[in-house]
């Protein structure tokens, strides 16, 4: 009877191996690996054009594809939740984003975490419910996270594309991914994020400069290294194109804090809890301004929801912001507080002026 029940556990072992080997093979053959540079511009028929020496407005939101709401709290955050809404919720969320939009009525939008097809967020294409929030005629996407299955944790991820996107109201002249240097080794890289760069050409009127946007979600959870040679690899970006006269914008979703920015409204509360990391100003230099608006939090932890909790004893967060070079006069720069009904983040709104 011993040598029969070993047997059977022994072949449920070997069973088990076989799938997870099988899987492992499938997933390694399916690995999303993009070059280090494609372009991923659509074709546009677009007549508006920037021009220097007038006021624009941009406005940057990780809008946590449409599924971290004041409800949601997330495993990877120490949470417990894989799926953190249904489609009802999820279809409220993203309404709640595009109105949002609309009423911020920004000539440039920096999204991150915006899904095409994943199982999270009910495989919906977000981009058309976006895209009319404010009528824009020119855009570009790059996918961030695109994987066949991710087997964990219980229940697993599952299916995910996700990614970058860029609305304008100008034309965009080209518009290219950037792949930036991934942390994680194989087999953990076969169904981790590919974090990139969302490079956006815009012409300007009367100029022969170009303004280049650059939209981005910088590596959340490695052991540091990752952010910082991937903010290395910006820091080179930008400096080729302030090098050929262009003018540079580039904002998103850090997941850093900028060296300067005072924080004293938002003290670590979570013992082990995630914390970001630290941009030093001086790496920049003195061509770059590093802009962070601490009046309100651009991010709140997902350990826990937020519906229900005491919100003057919740982690939170700055970790959204934008860096611009010296020939973009900032106006403004103003972290909208959205309370987190919508999304675990706040969009930022920058208002600027290109000198002439």
């Amino acid at each position: 009877m011993m040598k029969k029940l070993l047997k059977l556990v022994c072949g449920i072992v070997l069973a088990l191996v076989a799938v997870v080997v099988v899987l492992l093979g499938v997933l390694t053959v399916a690995e999303y690996r993009p070059k280090d540079t494609e372009s991923v511009l659509a074709d546009h028929s677009v007549e508006a054009v920037f021009q220097a020496g007038e006021p624009m407005t941009l406005v940057s939101w990780n809008i946590g594809y449409g599924a971290l709401g004041d409800n949601a709290d997330f495993f990877m955050d120490g949470g417990s939740s894989v799926y953190t809404a249904d489609r009802e919720r999820v279809t409220r969320n993203l309404e709640g984003i595009r109105d949002e939009l609309s009423g911020l009525g920004a000539d440039i939008v920096f999204l991150q975490e915006t899904d095409v097809s994943s199982s999270r967020s009910y495989s919906t294409d977000q981009r058309p419910l976006l895209k009319v929030s404010g009528s824009y005629p020119a855009d570009a996407f790059a996918y961030n996270f695109n994987s066949l299955y991710v087997p964990y944790p219980v229940p697993p991820i599952g299916h995910v594309e996700s990614g970058l996107y860029t609305l304008s109201r100008a034309d965009i002249r080209q518009a290219d991914r950037i792949q930036l240097p991934c942390p994680f080794s194989w087999p953990v890289r076969v169904v981790n994020l590919k974090r990139c760069l969302l490079v956006s050409r815009i012409p300007l009127k009367g100029s022969e400069k170009e303004l280049v946007l650059i939209n981005l979600h910088l590596e959340a959870y490695d052991d540091g290294t990752g952010k910082i040679e991937q903010t290395k690899q910006l820091l080179q970006v930008m400096q080729a194109e302030v090098a050929a006269g262009n003018y540079v914008i580039a904002g998103g979703d850090f997941n850093q804090t900028f060296s300067g920015v005072d924080l004293s409204a938002y003290p670590q509360t979570e013992e082990g809890g995630w914390m970001p990391g630290i941009i030093d100003q001086a790496d920049f230099g003195d061509g770059y301004t590093l802009l962070m608006d601490p009046r309100v939090p651009t991010c709140r932890s997902l350990k826990q929801a937020l519906a229900g909790a005491d919100p003057d004893h919740f982690q939170y967060y700055v970790i959204d912001g934008f860096i611009v070079s010296d020939n973009v006069r900032v106006d403004s720069c103003e972290t909208q507080d959205l309370r987190f009904v919508c999304s675990d983040h706040n969009p930022v709104k920058l208002t600027f002026t290109l000198l002439p």
